[in-house]
């Protein structure tokens, strides 16, 4: 996993500072304070402000500017205010008016508890290293505890960026799941935070009025009613106290804490009713035989190129059934709609995930209804005309339907007859030949970088029959849309596509199984010899072990198993499929019969190098490296497919024959830079080279970020800042001043507070293309995904497969362009020789050119060797420098 995943694993706004362990956070306060008191003793000292005298104390503003200016790691006020915030949370850090929030202010002031927190005797180069880590902890408890701390402001106070926290807090409580964003930012900036300390408590009993609604932020509740007792148990994400504000009732039962320490978010009545009111007014609900099938909600906002009468009147859809939601789709898509559209993203949206929500064979069966339908009421000449524009919006849906999916729709039969079906049907009409043959020459048409956005309003064809088969609306597509996924020869060391086929692995299909391109797969023996067959890339482990069956010998029923650099092995099951390309980095597959499995090792190559390549690294410079890197990962990115991205957060429980091969290549890739740099950096054993290597790494990161290759810049920081690197003290020291206050530059895009916030404001700044940091995207459809239902009361919830979707359009924003973002290498001799007499020693003078030819740099690029091991990185670095 990548060190942000990991990270923000713990940093769910759920969780509560009080279930952190409070000794962690004393020892963490206690090693702060002896640092301070060693590095700045005049901190701490009497103020006097107001007439009144502070004894022992020291600004909010000092605090936060001593512990940016301490090298730390804390690179931004914001992380700062939060490391001082969770300190005030454990009761380490006291306001002198025992104020509950953290200000960084001159005027107000804080004192460390120290009596308790006297450093110990002998105390300090030894808790160097744990000093380091403490900040790390309180560090990831800060963006909790800014949350906690705007919700208990008064919701006058709150600032612009606490109702932004607030609202992406709300974007993954299910209570609120089905409410639209706009509601969602009319609650963030009315919640009300309460907490409750003792299980036991009661919070409001039956028969009360009804003042409250609340949404359980941590703990639990038990509902008790007269005469029935315990009815129900309320968790973390429930809500209850609606109905009574809803019906203007007394309260219908008792709520009683079932736990200590309870927080909640509590909505009050007078704002309750008002956000009801407006929401009411905005929605439409459309009913059959009693049941609701479809909610709209009115967009007040609407673009700003239309009318305000069109804006006005416009809804957008919320929830309904799969059925209602496409024919609502079909009544309202114009027939120019694209997949990329910025204002009416509907179909869009509705390409995009509808794989969530429903199968391909149900889609099309509805889609051949309503083409064959024929509307009951009105003239015969209204009939034709509603018939037509109908058919041809559905023509236009299925193009745009093909454009995007391509070849993950050949194979499936419910596609092929319907594409079949279509085909007859149109050739039928005179009216609709022209559609037919018109959208044939638009999915030929060449799209700058894969772009299928922008309204291209229909070009007049002279009419005529055009009787299209499946297979031929297929292949045109193939001709313009593949284009945009990028046919490129992968050559991704050791995994599924070494020396692999044309275009992208194809990994997202949901079909029946499509053809997918064959790549060779590498399976082990225990005796670490490899046997290579070459099957599609969605083969299962059973197709693989069938394959493989003539040379693997009758002794004993084979197992595929999947084995780690640390040894760990894990058993696949013959059904999995797509397993090889979602190998992990230094991850390798083995064929062993049961009687073998005991004695199971890893190959040696998984361990990763012993020696470092810091000689052929001088040969090149760190803007020619960081150019090849882009132009590679260009290559990876490109061929990512939209849909793969859902695949990947929805997982293999709803698609089972799906793989993601393309997306997963880039997130081993990812992986595997980031433990390159410190694999190099600890395999350096003289100091001087390695701070020269050190400063290499970090000009790397900023060329990549100036190339706009932001995945591989966060990777490159991500290796600088593994813990193995960082703790090179002596390696750091030998850093000069420049090389110094560029890494604190680049240190602050990797600020994790307010949701990434500085690396979002950076992107939304630059114009594409851009590479962007891939893990951050997938974290956003993981909150998206987890912290919405799909399902409510029987009803896709739409809101979230729009949340989706535009998540997903971000890659396709990011491509907008033909070409890598950067690519200086395009106007070099491609084969320049290497001159060996012209090695440099070191790579001080970046203005001159590498000495190393680029094809020798691409296959080293191609093939980097790292050690994936943290805990055998330490050993390296401790050897370095104990």
């Amino acid at each position: 996993q990548t060190p942000l995943l990991d990270t923000e694993s713990t940093l769910d706004y759920g969780h509560s500072l009080t279930q952190a362990s409070s000794e962690k956070i004393w020892r963490a306060g206690k090693l702060l304070f002896a640092h301070l008191t060693s590095t700045r003793p005049g901190l701490i000292r009497d103020h006097k402000h107001h007439l009144r005298h502070h004894r022992q104390c020291c600004s909010g503003k000092e605090l936060v500017d001593w512990l940016l200016g301490a090298g730390l790691a804390v690179q931004t006020r914001s992380q700062a205010v939060g490391v001082c915030q969770v300190l005030v949370d454990g009761g380490v850090l006291t306001h002198v008016k025992q104020e509950w929030h953290f200000q960084d202010k001159d005027t107000q002031f804080y004192r460390f508890a120290e009596l308790e927190l006297s450093p110990e005797p002998g105390a300090g180069i030894r808790d160097a290293e744990e000093l380091l880590e403490a900040l790390a902890f309180l560090a990831q408890l800060g963006p909790d505890a800014l949350l906690t701390m705007a919700l208990r402001k008064p919701p006058a106070q709150r600032t612009e960026d606490e109702l932004e926290l607030i609202f992406e807090e709300l974007l993954h409580i299910k209570a609120v799941a089905h409410l639209s964003n706009s509601v969602k930012r009319e609650l963030a900036a009315v919640l009300m935070f309460e907490s409750q300390q003792r299980a036991g408590t009661v919070l409001f009993s039956q028969g009360d009025k009804g003042t409250s609604w609340y949404i359980i932020w941590k703990g639990s509740v038990n509902v008790v009613t007269h005469g029935k007792g315990l009815v129900a148990t309320l968790h973390e994400g429930d809500d209850f106290g609606q109905l009574a504000l809803v019906n203007d009732a007394p309260r219908a039962a008792t709520i009683i804490l079932r736990e200590d320490n309870c927080h909640f978010l509590r909505v009050d009545k007078q704002d309750f009713n008002r956000i009801l009111k407006d929401v009411e007014a905005n929605t439409m609900r459309l009913k059959e035989h009693g049941k609701v099938v479809l909610v709209l909600q009115k967009n007040l906002q609407g673009g700003s190129s239309q009318p305000a009468t069109a804006r006005s009147s416009r809804y957008f859809v919320m929830a309904g059934t799969p059925e209602k939601i496409l024919e609502h789709l079909l009544e309202f898509m114009r027939l120019d709609a694209t997949l990329y559209d910025p204002v009416d993203t509907l179909l869009g949206d509705f390409l995009l995930t509808y794989t969530v929500f429903m199968p391909t064979a149900q889609l099309c069966r509805a889609l051949l209804h309503h083409f064959r339908a024929e509307p009951l009421e009105g003239s015969e000449q209204e009939k034709a005309a509603y018939s037509l524009r109908k058919r041809r919006k559905i023509l236009r849906l299925v193009s745009q339907w093909v454009l995007l999916y391509g070849r993950l729709l050949q194979g499936d039969r419910s596609t092929t007859a319907l594409l079949q079906n279509l085909a007859d049907l149109a050739s039928r009409d005179p009216r609709l030949g022209g559609l037919a043959q018109e959208q044939a020459q638009e999915r030929r048409r060449p799209r700058a970088g894969g772009r299928g956005g922008g309204r291209h309003p229909p070009r007049s064809v002279p009419p005529g029959p055009q009787a299209r088969s499946a297979a031929h609306w297929l292949a045109a597509q193939e001709e313009g849309g593949l284009s945009s996924t990028c046919a490129f020869r992968a050559q991704d060391k050791g995994k599924a596509v070494r020396g692999g086929g044309d275009g992208p692995l194809g990994g997202a299909g949901t079909l029946s199984p499509p053809p997918r391109p064959a790549v060779p797969y590498e399976i082990y023996r225990p005796d670490h010899s490899c046997l290579v067959t070459v099957l599609p890339v969605n083969a299962s482990v059973r197709d693989v072990l069938r394959s493989l069956a003539p040379r693997l010998g009758r002794d004993g029923e084979h197992v595929l198993v999947k084995v780690n650099s640390a040894g760990d092995k894990v058993g696949l099951q013959p059904d999995a499929v797509g397993v090889f390309t979602a190998l992990g980095l230094n991850e390798r597959l083995f064929a062993v019969s049961v009687e073998e499995l005991g004695s199971l090792t890893p190959h040696p190559e998984q361990l990763g190098p012993q020696v470092g390549s810091s000689e052929t690294l001088d040969l090149i410079s760190s803007k020619d490296l960081a150019s090849y890197l882009t132009d590679y990962d260009w290559n990876l990115f490109k061929s990512i497919h939209q849909v793969e991205m859902i695949h990947y957060i929805v997982g293999p429980q709803k698609f089972h024959d799906v793989t993601t091969a393309n997306l997963e290549r880039v997130m081993r890739r990812f992986n595997e830079l980031q433990y390159w740099v410190a694999t190099e950096l600890c395999l350096c054993p003289e100091v001087a080279r390695r701070a020269q290597l050190l400063r290499k790494f970090i000009k790397l990161a900023a060329h990549l970020k100036e190339q706009k290759n932001l995945n591989s810049f966060f990777a490159v920081m991500f290796g600088v800042s593994n813990t193995a690197v960082s703790r090179l003290a002596k390696t750091w020291e030998r850093l000069p001043h420049k090389i110094r206050k560029l890494h604190s530059a680049l240190e602050r895009m990797l600020d994790p507070s307010w949701n990434h916030r500085v690396y979002r404001l950076a992107v939304a700044k630059l114009s594409p293309p851009i590479i962007p940091f891939i893990p951050l995207l997938l974290k956003d459809m993981t909150f998206i995904h987890e912290g919405n239902r799909t399902l409510a009361e029987n009803l896709i919830n739409f809101e979230k497969m729009h949340m989706m979707a535009k998540t997903v359009r971000v890659l396709q924003r990011c491509r907008g362009h033909a070409h890598a973002p950067l690519s200086p290498l395009r106007n070099r001799s491609p084969h320049r020789p290497e001159d060996p007499k012209a090695v440099r020693i070191s790579t001080c003078s970046e203005q001159s050119l590498s000495v190393r030819s680029p094809v020798s740099t691409w296959a080293y690029l191609q093939h980097l060797k790292a050690i994936d091991s943290q805990k055998e990185l330490l050993r390296l670095s401790h050897d370095l420098e104990s």
